[in-house]
């Protein structure tokens, strides 16, 4: 759907295009302060062309309601500043982003990176930023790898149905002009932007193409557009697009969907992981089918145990515990919590702490909520008996 702005901003010309989310961007004359390649962790972080392992270049979505500048860089992004890359992203103001003009500022950027010496410059991009990264491979031969999430630049299901499909129909053309670029690209279970069937026709494009590729079509438990800005996306991926950056799939790798979150890691046994047993005393309870461990994990990528050791008349003694997530300052933990069966859930409710509802499913899991007593604050996971 197209809509017309008649505004001009600081005497540029502007145009009618379309944008993800709304279904329309606005043309207008490309200008450098409006575009810019700025370091995503402070200057101190960029160790230069003679150091590093390459250069990678985030390119934020696009957004007519804020500036997408303003959002923070994608918690993936650390695994490669972490295996010694410097990293860059794609700062755009709204007024001069559209795909050609972005696009043709990101190849030219991705040309300087390696004329300042990098071994590698790879693109990487969210949603309308995995769309002008696509296109920038389009542009010049001296992008080595591009890595997509959530590809989309024309509006979702909601606001601009008459375009959305032009998510799928208009990437075809693009990765047909992808020069030499490897590509990997990652498409999420209910993004509303996303029309669906997008993975077989770009693996086909890809292979007619002999281009090095890998493309993730709904990973298991990350949904939503946003899929690639949690923690559990840098759990489960983000060695794996490391990788892919440094040197294209090869046959020896470790599978690219790594196994974090199917079983407890080191370090949450560290942690304090232990067996729970019934205390034999006690009558069965609507409380004793949870009697045991339970581990699963929050989408934030921070693993969870549920210790549930002891029913005692109509109280639940048990151990919650959180592995280490993403962000340095947090640190394991584990709690005793003391709670009772409400309506068929387990729930933990003690005063000045988080709420924690647990519920059996019909395949034997649990499904487990975490809550802030003020609401604002929620996770959900689906939990496994260990023990």
């Amino acid at each position: 759907m197209l809509r017309t702005i008649g505004k001009a901003l600081r005497g540029l010309i502007v145009a009618v295009g379309v944008v993800a989310g709304t279904g329309f961007v606005l043309e207008a004359a490309p200008a450098a302060a409006q575009i810019r390649l700025v370091p995503a962790y402070g200057e101190q972080s960029i160790q230069g062309p003679g150091k590093a392992m390459g250069a990678v270049v985030w390119s934020h979505g696009r957004s007519v309601e804020s500036e997408d500048s303003e959002a923070p860089t994608p918690l993936y992004m650390t695994a490669f500043q972490k295996a010694g890359w410097d990293v860059y992203r794609l700062d755009r103001m709204r007024v001069s982003d559209t795909l050609p003009n972005s696009s043709r500022a990101l190849a030219r950027h991705a040309d300087g990176l390696k004329d300042r010496g990098y071994a590698r410059v790879v693109l990487t991009g969210q949603s309308f930023g995995a769309f002008i990264s696509l296109m920038a491979a389009g542009q010049t031969s001296r992008v080595d790898a591009v890595v997509g999430t959530a590809p989309a630049a024309f509006g979702n299901f909601f606001d601009a149905h008459d375009s959305y499909r032009d998510n799928a129909r208009r990437l075809w053309p693009i990765l047909q002009e992808v020069r030499s670029a490897r590509v990997m690209l990652f498409f999420f279970h209910g993004d509303d932007f996303d029309p669906g069937g997008r993975a077989e026709p770009a693996r086909g494009i890809l292979t007619g193409r002999g281009l090095p590729h890998l493309v993730i079509d709904q990973p298991a438990n990350l949904p939503g557009h946003a899929a690639s800005t949690t923690g559990l996306f840098v759990r489960r991926f983000g060695d794996c697009i490391v990788r892919f950056a440094l040197s294209g799939p090869g046959p020896n790798d470790p599978p690219c969907d790594e196994s974090w979150g199917r079983t407890p890691s080191s370090d949450l046994l560290q942690a304090g992981l232990q067996s729970a047993s019934a205390s034999g005393s006690e009558p069965p309870s609507p409380a004793t089918p949870y009697l045991g461990t339970w581990y699963g994990a929050y989408l934030n990528g921070r693993e969870v145990a549920l210790s549930v050791e002891k029913v005692a008349g109509g109280e639940v003694q048990a151990q919650y515990l959180l592995g280490p997530g993403v962000e340095p300052d947090q640190k394991p933990e584990r709690v005793r919590r003391k709670g009772r069966v409400e309506d068929g859930e387990l729930v933990f409710d003690e005063n000045g702490r988080n709420i924690l509802r647990y519920s059996l499913r019909g395949d034997g899991r649990l499904t487990g909520t975490w809550k802030e007593r003020d609401g604002k604050g929620r996770l959900e996971t689906v939990m496994r008996r260990v023990n």
